[in-house]
C-alpha cells in the first residue's frame, strides 16, 4: 500500500506543479490582460506558434527588410541638398540593432519565465498591500509613461517623413504610380521606426517596472525598524530581497551591458560624422540623426537611472540600521544614568532638539522610510541586545545589495566612472577630427 500512496503524492505534486507553472504562464483574466492584448498588437506576444511565427516575421521585415529598403533603393543619393540623408546608415543601424537586442532579451524573457514570473506578480501575493497596490498601479501606469517617451519622438518623425516624400524626396514607383508608391514607403517606414523604438522602450520600461517594485519592498522593509522586530525576521527579509536583486541583474545584465555598447558606439559614430570638416549640420540632414540619438539616450537613462536608484535605497538599509543601533545604544545608556546618577561637566554649547518634526515642510519630498532624520523610537529596540544590534549592522555593512553587471555594482559611483570614459573618448575623437587639445 505504501507504493501507492507515494505514487498517489508524487501525482499530486505533479499537479500542482503544472497549477502553478500555468499560473506563472498567465491567464487571459489577470492583472496582465490589458497588457498582453497590447503585446498581440504589437506582436510581441509568443504564447503559441502561430503568434510566434508572427512575431518574427514582423520583427524581420520592420527591423531588417524595410530598413535595408529604405537606405539602398528609397533614400536617392542624388538628391539636392535638402533632401539628401548622409546620416541614414549610422541611423538605420543604431535603431535595427537596438531593436533586435530587445526583441530578443523580451522573448527570452517572456519564453523561459513567463510574463507573470517575469514581473514578480507570482510573488506579489506575499507582499503587504502597500506593496501590491503600489505596484499594480505603476504597472498600469506604465504604458503611459511608454507613449509619453515614443509619441512626441513618433509626431516629429512622421512631420519629416512626410515633408521628406511629399517634397520629392523620392521618384521610385514600384507600384506602377508615385503617388501611391511614396504613401506606401511612407507608411512602412514610419511603422519601422515605430516598432524599432517601442520595442527598445517597452525592455528598457519593464526593467523600470521591476526595480519599482523592488523599491516599494525596501520602504516597507525599512518599517522593521519602527516596531519591536526580532533579529532574525529582519534577516531573512532582507536576504528575500538581495535575492530578487541578484535574479533581477541576472536578467538584464546582458542587456544593459550590451546597449550601453551599442548605444556608445552609435553616439561616437555620429560624432565623428558630424564634426568632419566637410559636414552639412543643417537640419535637414541631422534632424532624424539627432531625433535617434534622443530616443536612444532616453532609453538608456531609463536603465541606468532605475538601476542606480534601486541600489540607492538598498544600501540606505545600511544607514538606517546603523542609526537605529546607535538610537538604542544611547537609549540604554540614559536608562542606566538613570537608575545610577552621575555629575555632569557644563556644556558651553546646546544643540537644538529639531525632533518635533518643525523642519518637515522645508524637507519636503526628499525623505522617505529610507533615507530620513527622525530618531528611532525606543520601543522598536526595547528586546534586541547590543550583540545582536552590532551583528545586523555589520552584516549589512559586508553585504551591500543593489543592482550588479557581472559583479560590478551599478551604483553613483559606477556612473560617474562610465561618464569620464565617456567624456574621454569624446574629447580624444574631437582632438582627431576638429583638433581640441
Amino acid at each position: 500500500m505504501e507504493p501507492d500512496g507515494e505514487t498517489t503524492t508524487t501525482l499530486l505534486n505533479n499537479k500542482n506543479k503544472k497549477s502553478l507553472l500555468a499560473r506563472n504562464a498567465s491567464h487571459a483574466q489577470d492583472e496582465l490582460k490589458s497588457f498582453r492584448t497590447w503585446l498581440k498588437w504589437m506582436c510581441v506576444d509568443q504564447s503559441d506558434g502561430w503568434t510566434a511565427f508572427l512575431s518574427w516575421s514582423v520583427f524581420v521585415v520592420l527591423t531588417i527588410v524595410v530598413p535595408c529598403l529604405s537606405h539602398f533603393f528609397l533614400a536617392c543619393s542624388d538628391c539636392d541638398s535638402r533632401h539628401s540623408r548622409p546620416y541614414d546608415k549610422i541611423v538605420q543601424l543604431s535603431l535595427s540593432t537596438v531593436a533586435a537586442l530587445s526583441f530578443i532579451c523580451l522573448t527570452q524573457f517572456v519564453r523561459i519565465y513567463g510574463l507573470r514570473r517575469f514581473l514578480f506578480l507570482d510573488k506579489l501575493c506575499d507582499e503587504s498591500e502597500t506593496v501590491r497596490k503600489g505596484y499594480t498601479g505603476q504597472l498600469n501606469r506604465s504604458l503611459k509613461i511608454l507613449f509619453i517617451f515614443v509619441i512626441p519622438c513618433f509626431t516629429v518623425e512622421c512631420a519629416y517623413k512626410i515633408w521628406w516624400y511629399s517634397s520629392g524626396g523620392t521618384r521610385i514607383p514600384f507600384l506602377g504610380n508615385i503617388i501611391v508608391s511614396d504613401t506606401v514607403a511612407c507608411i512602412l517606414e514610419l511603422c519601422s521606426w515605430l516598432y524599432r523604438t517601442v520595442v527598445f522602450f517597452l525592455v528598457c520600461i519593464l526593467f523600470r517596472l521591476i526595480c519599482y517594485l523592488q523599491i516599494l519592498r525596501l520602504q516597507d522593509f525599512a518599517q522593521v525598524f519602527q516596531v519591536d522586530s526580532d533579529v532574525e525576521s529582519v534577516l531573512r527579509e532582507h536576504l528575500r530581497i538581495r535575492r530578487h536583486l541578484r535574479i533581477i541583474s541576472h536578467r538584464y545584465r546582458a542587456f544593459i551591458l550590451w546597449a550601453l555598447i551599442v548605444i556608445t558606439a552609435s553616439q561616437f559614430a555620429s560624432l565623428l560624422m558630424t564634426t568632419r570638416s566637410t559636414a552639412d549640420l543643417s537640419i535637414y540632414k541631422t534632424g532624424e540623426l539627432a531625433l535617434c540619438s534622443v530616443s536612444l539616450l532616453a532609453g538608456l537613462m531609463i536603465l541606468l537611472r532605475s538601476a542606480t536608484r534601486i541600489t540607492h535605497k538598498a544600501q540606505a538599509v545600511t544607514c538606517l540600521a546603523a542609526k537605529w543601533h546607535v538610537c538604542a545604544t544611547i537609549d540604554s545608556f540614559d536608562t542606566a544614568e538613570a537608575d545610577t546618577p552621575v555629575s555632569r561637566a557644563p556644556v558651553n554649547h546646546i544643540f537644538p532638539d529639531t525632533s518635533d518634526g518643525s523642519d518637515a515642510d522645508d524637507v519636503g519630498d526628499e525623505e522617505d522610510e529610507l533615507d530620513n532624520t527622525k530618531i528611532v523610537p525606543s520601543y522598536t529596540y526595547n528586546t534586541i541586545s547590543f550583540q545582536k544590534r552590532q551583528a545586523l549592522v555589520t552584516y549589512f555593512e559586508n553585504n551591500r545589495a543593489g543592482v550588479t553587471i557581472y559583479g560590478f555594482m551599478l551604483d553613483r559611483t559606477s556612473l560617474h566612472t562610465i561618464f569620464g570614459i565617456e567624456l574621454s573618448l569624446v574629447l580624444w575623437l574631437l582632438g582627431k577630427t576638429i583638433g581640441i587639445s
